[in-house]
Protein backbone atom coordinates (compact mmCIF):
# COMPACT_ATOMS: atom_id res chain seq x y z
CA UNK A 1 0.00 0.00 0.00
CA UNK A 2 3.04 2.58 1.08
CA UNK A 3 4.44 1.60 -2.26
CA UNK A 4 1.32 2.54 -4.22
CA UNK A 5 0.90 5.69 -1.95
CA UNK A 6 4.66 6.37 -2.79
CA UNK A 7 4.42 5.55 -6.81
CA UNK A 8 1.22 8.44 -7.36
CA UNK A 9 2.51 10.87 -4.54
CA UNK A 10 6.49 11.72 -5.68
CA UNK A 11 5.67 12.69 -9.36
CA UNK A 12 2.68 14.59 -7.85
CA UNK A 13 4.54 16.41 -5.59
CA UNK A 14 7.57 17.19 -8.60
CA UNK A 15 5.23 18.24 -10.73
CA UNK A 16 3.50 21.14 -8.41
CA UNK A 17 7.54 21.71 -7.45
CA UNK A 18 8.23 21.90 -11.57
CA UNK A 19 5.19 24.49 -11.89
CA UNK A 20 6.16 26.13 -8.99
CA UNK A 21 9.93 26.75 -9.19
CA UNK A 22 9.21 27.36 -13.11
CA UNK A 23 6.72 29.88 -13.01
CA UNK A 24 9.20 31.86 -10.36
CA UNK A 25 12.83 31.88 -11.97
CA UNK A 26 11.45 30.68 -15.86
CA UNK A 27 11.99 27.76 -17.75
CA UNK A 28 15.37 27.23 -18.38
CA UNK A 29 16.94 28.22 -15.62
CA UNK A 30 14.79 25.66 -13.76
CA UNK A 31 15.92 23.11 -16.59
CA UNK A 32 19.68 24.15 -15.81
CA UNK A 33 19.00 23.55 -11.81
CA UNK A 34 17.98 20.36 -12.82
CA UNK A 35 21.19 19.01 -14.77
CA UNK A 36 23.37 20.64 -12.50
CA UNK A 37 21.76 19.11 -9.41
CA UNK A 38 22.29 15.39 -11.91
CA UNK A 39 25.59 16.00 -12.29
CA UNK A 40 26.87 17.29 -8.78
CA UNK A 41 24.91 14.05 -7.79
CA UNK A 42 27.22 12.11 -9.71
CA UNK A 43 30.19 13.44 -8.87
CA UNK A 44 29.38 12.84 -5.07
CA UNK A 45 27.73 9.39 -5.03
CA UNK A 46 31.24 8.51 -7.27
CA UNK A 47 33.60 10.15 -4.60
CA UNK A 48 31.31 8.73 -1.46
CA UNK A 49 30.97 5.69 -3.08
CA UNK A 50 34.61 4.71 -3.55
CA UNK A 51 34.99 5.63 0.15
CA UNK A 52 32.49 3.32 1.00
CA UNK A 53 33.72 0.53 -0.98
CA UNK A 54 37.31 1.34 0.87
CA UNK A 55 35.17 0.77 4.29
CA UNK A 56 33.46 -2.09 3.10
CA UNK A 57 37.12 -4.01 2.10
CA UNK A 58 38.63 -2.83 5.40
CA UNK A 59 35.70 -4.50 7.25
CA UNK A 60 36.34 -7.40 5.44
CA UNK A 61 39.96 -7.51 5.75
CA UNK A 62 39.95 -7.01 9.57
CA UNK A 63 36.72 -9.07 9.60
CA UNK A 64 34.46 -6.83 10.99
CA UNK A 65 30.78 -6.78 10.49
CA UNK A 66 29.98 -5.34 6.93
CA UNK A 67 26.29 -4.09 7.48
CA UNK A 68 27.18 -0.94 7.63
CA UNK A 69 29.26 -0.32 5.23
CA UNK A 70 26.84 -2.50 3.25
CA UNK A 71 23.98 -0.46 4.22
CA UNK A 72 25.71 3.09 3.32
CA UNK A 73 26.90 1.79 0.43
CA UNK A 74 22.94 0.83 -0.98
CA UNK A 75 22.05 3.97 0.16
CA UNK A 76 24.61 5.95 -1.25
CA UNK A 77 23.40 4.21 -4.91
CA UNK A 78 19.79 4.70 -4.15
CA UNK A 79 20.98 8.31 -3.92
CA UNK A 80 22.25 8.39 -7.04
CA UNK A 81 19.29 7.02 -8.24
CA UNK A 82 17.19 9.53 -6.64
CA UNK A 83 19.25 12.56 -8.00
CA UNK A 84 19.59 11.49 -11.64
CA UNK A 85 15.74 11.17 -11.45
CA UNK A 86 14.47 14.58 -12.61
CA UNK A 87 12.75 16.73 -9.88
CA UNK A 88 13.53 18.71 -6.89
CA UNK A 89 12.00 16.13 -3.83
CA UNK A 90 13.90 13.26 -5.42
CA UNK A 91 17.14 15.82 -5.18
CA UNK A 92 15.77 17.25 -1.71
CA UNK A 93 15.90 13.32 -0.41
CA UNK A 94 18.65 12.11 -2.48
CA UNK A 95 21.40 14.97 -1.55
CA UNK A 96 19.66 14.15 2.33
CA UNK A 97 20.93 10.53 1.63
CA UNK A 98 24.52 11.91 0.71
CA UNK A 99 25.30 13.10 4.15
CA UNK A 100 26.89 10.83 6.71
CA UNK A 101 24.63 11.74 9.56
CA UNK A 102 21.34 11.43 7.84
CA UNK A 103 22.81 8.46 6.91
CA UNK A 104 24.08 6.90 10.20
CA UNK A 105 20.49 8.10 11.52
CA UNK A 106 18.85 5.97 8.92
CA UNK A 107 21.01 3.23 9.47
CA UNK A 108 20.03 2.67 13.30
CA UNK A 109 16.33 3.51 12.56
CA UNK A 110 16.16 0.43 10.10
CA UNK A 111 18.51 -1.52 12.66
CA UNK A 112 16.42 -0.86 15.27
CA UNK A 113 13.28 -2.79 13.10
CA UNK A 114 15.60 -5.44 11.74
CA UNK A 115 16.17 -8.45 14.24
CA UNK A 116 19.36 -10.59 12.89
CA UNK A 117 19.00 -13.93 13.44
CA UNK A 118 22.92 -15.32 12.90
CA UNK A 119 25.69 -13.78 11.75
CA UNK A 120 29.19 -15.69 10.91
CA UNK A 121 31.95 -14.46 9.12
CA UNK A 122 34.92 -16.74 7.60
CA UNK A 123 34.97 -19.78 4.94
CA UNK A 124 31.57 -22.31 5.68
CA UNK A 125 33.17 -24.96 3.35
CA UNK A 126 31.91 -28.25 4.35
CA UNK A 127 30.19 -27.14 7.46
CA UNK A 128 27.00 -26.70 8.29
CA UNK A 129 25.35 -23.39 8.98
CA UNK A 130 25.29 -23.37 12.64
CA UNK A 131 28.54 -25.59 13.00
CA UNK A 132 31.25 -23.01 14.54
CA UNK A 133 34.51 -24.43 13.66
CA UNK A 134 37.60 -22.38 13.43
CA UNK A 135 39.94 -23.62 11.38
CA UNK A 136 44.12 -22.36 11.83
CA UNK A 137 46.78 -22.61 9.80
CA UNK A 138 48.20 -26.03 11.11
CA UNK A 139 44.89 -27.61 9.44
CA UNK A 140 45.79 -26.29 6.07
CA UNK A 141 47.44 -29.55 3.93
CA UNK A 142 48.31 -29.06 0.24
CA UNK A 143 49.11 -32.05 -1.64
CA UNK A 144 51.10 -31.78 -4.78
CA UNK A 145 53.56 -33.61 -7.20
CA UNK A 146 56.91 -32.41 -7.93
CA UNK A 147 60.06 -33.22 -10.43
CA UNK A 148 63.49 -32.09 -9.70
CA UNK A 149 64.60 -29.87 -12.74
CA UNK A 150 68.14 -28.71 -11.23
CA UNK A 151 70.53 -29.41 -13.44
CA UNK A 152 73.22 -32.35 -13.52
CA UNK A 153 76.77 -31.45 -13.97
CA UNK A 154 77.43 -33.93 -16.82
CA UNK A 155 74.32 -32.97 -19.42
CA UNK A 156 75.94 -29.63 -21.90
CA UNK A 157 73.46 -26.33 -21.06
CA UNK A 158 72.14 -25.86 -24.86
CA UNK A 159 70.47 -22.04 -25.40
CA UNK A 160 66.38 -22.89 -25.24
CA UNK A 161 65.48 -21.32 -28.36
CA UNK A 162 64.19 -18.00 -26.76
CA UNK A 163 67.22 -16.14 -26.32
CA UNK A 164 69.46 -15.04 -28.50
CA UNK A 165 73.29 -16.40 -28.88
Amino acid sequence: MWLLFAFIAVPLIEIGLFIQVGGAIGLWPTLLIVLLTAMLGSWLVKSQGARELANLRGSFNELRDPTEPLANGAMILFAGALLLTPGFFTDAFGFALLVPQFRAAAFRALKSRVNVQSFTMGGAENHQPHEHHHRGPQDRVIDGEFSDVTQTHDSPRRPSGWTKH
